[in-house]
Formats: structure tokens, C-alpha cells, sequence
């Protein structure tokens, strides 16, 4: 059998390389693709695009990276003086996002990524964590990982992603507040939501942390064996 197609959804943003500096680029970071070909999928990188969803016709999965915040427009709210948003990001990803539940595609939602489907289930976001929580320890500093232990629902998809599991890694300084029509399945030691899902389809699953920098990237290798399963008959779609 082929490996599964993940599409993975990317950032625009200004890099520097070679002789060039401060172009807008297309990217997405490496530890993405590294995670799903280690799962043994292929990975293919989505630029935004909210024209149509026609590129999920040739995927087998969806991962919505993380990194800019999503636009507080979309949940009804004001932009806090932290929030710094990519609207054109967000348009694209819930297009695909949009048909690829319609459809029943396998989605994995990492930290942007599992805000973004709150936000599309209905819900909505805390703009600036640490007015919540009282700490930095999600974002300890600007390129440095937080850990945090985290606890999943007994019986929830998360739960089974994770089993055994008692601690993750964390960047991030926003966070659901609602999940809208999503279960809420995962909480770290001080209650910030941790994973989200879909217990009404195949596999759609948010994790706030960022498995692909772990060296056990549990909830990308379930991603992948759900893609497969699909294309192989065993899940609906």
C-alpha cells in the first residue's frame, strides 16, 4: 500500500535564506514533515488557499500546523494588544477545515491548529493566557518550550492517543475558552484545555502542545494510521 497523503497547512511569513532576507515565504517547520514520514505518511504542504477545497480530493489526513493567532473576528471578539492574527491563514484553513469534516477526513488540530477548531465548532478563545492563569509557564520565553503535566478523559480518543503519558511540551499563549460543539478531553495541571474532539466522527482531534517536537509524536502517528485505515475501507468516508 502507498503511504498516506497528510496535508499539512503552512505559514506565509518573512524568512531569511541563503543570500535573501526578509522575503514572504511559504514554510512550514521541518519537525511536521519529519513526524509524519517517521508515522510512514507523506507530507504535503498546503499554502493558504481559500479558493475551494479541491486538494483534499488527493489527501488521506489533515494537519492544521500551529503558529500565528486566529483572527478574534472569528469568534465575535475584539484583537487584545497581544494577539497578532494571519487572516488569510485562517480563511484557507477553514476551507479545507470545512470539507474535510464534511467529508470525514482524518484531523489533527496542533496548538493553532486545535484553536482553530474550536473556533469553527462555535467556540472561542482566552486572547492572552497568562491574564487567565497568572503565569508564562505555556510560553516561558520567546523560542523556549514550557512542560506541564496534563491529564486526558478516561475512554476519550485523547485518552488512548496518550496512553501512559503524564506530561507535555507547551508554546503557546493563547487557549480555548470554549470549545463549541466539541468534547473537551484534556487539561494541563492548571486547567488550561489541552485536547479537544469530535466523539460524533472517525478523527478529529486537537492537542494544545506540539507532538512533533516530542520524541514520542503519538497523536501525528495516529493521524497517519487513521488515514490509512480510511483509505484501506476500515473507517467511513
Amino acid at each position: 500500500m502507498s503511504r498516506p497523503l497528510i496535508g499539512i497547512t503552512a505559514y506565509v511569513e518573512p524568512a531569511a535564506w541563503a543570500v535573501w532576507r526578509d522575503v514572504p515565504a511559504v514554510l512550514v517547520p521541518e519537525a511536521y514533515v519529519r513526524a509524519v514520514t517517521a508515522a510512514g505518511g507523506r507530507a504535503v504542504v498546503l499554502p493558504p488557499d481559500d479558493r475551494d477545497p479541491d486538494v483534499l480530493r488527493v489527501l488521506d489526513g489533515l494537519l492544521l500546523a500551529g503558529g500565528a493567532d486566529v483572527d478574534p473576528a472569528r469568534y465575535g471578539q475584539p484583537p487584545a494588544p497581544r494577539t497578532e492574527s494571519r487572516p488569510g491563514r485562517d480563511a484557507g484553513e477553514l476551507t479545507l477545515l470545512t470539507a474535510a469534516l464534511a467529508t470525514d477526513l482524518p484531523v489533527l488540530g496542533v496548538c493553532r491548529g486545535m484553536q482553530l477548531l474550536a473556533v469553527a465548532a462555535g467556540g472561542s478563545l482566552h486572547q492572552h493566557l497568562p491574564d487567565r492563569v497568572g503565569h508564562d509557564g505555556h510560553r516561558p520565553a520567546p523560542g523556549v518550550y514550557g512542560g506541564h503535566g496534563v491529564r486526558f478523559a478516561p475512554g476519550s480518543l485523547a485518552a488512548t492517543v496518550m496512553a501512559g503519558v503524564r506530561s507535555v511540551n507547551s508554546y503557546h499563549h493563547q487557549a480555548v475558552a470554549d470549545p463549541g460543539r466539541l468534547a473537551v478531553t484534556g487539561w494541563s495541571d492548571d486547567g488550561v484545555v489541552e485536547a479537544v474532539e469530535d466523539p460524533g466522527r472517525p478523527f478529529v482531534l486537537g492537542v494544545q502542545w506540539h507532538p512533533e517536537n516530542e520524541p514520542d509524536p503519538r497523536p501525528v502517528t495516529a493521524l497517519v494510521r487513521a488515514a490509512r485505515d480510511r483509505t484501506a475501507g476500515r473507517l467511513p468516508g
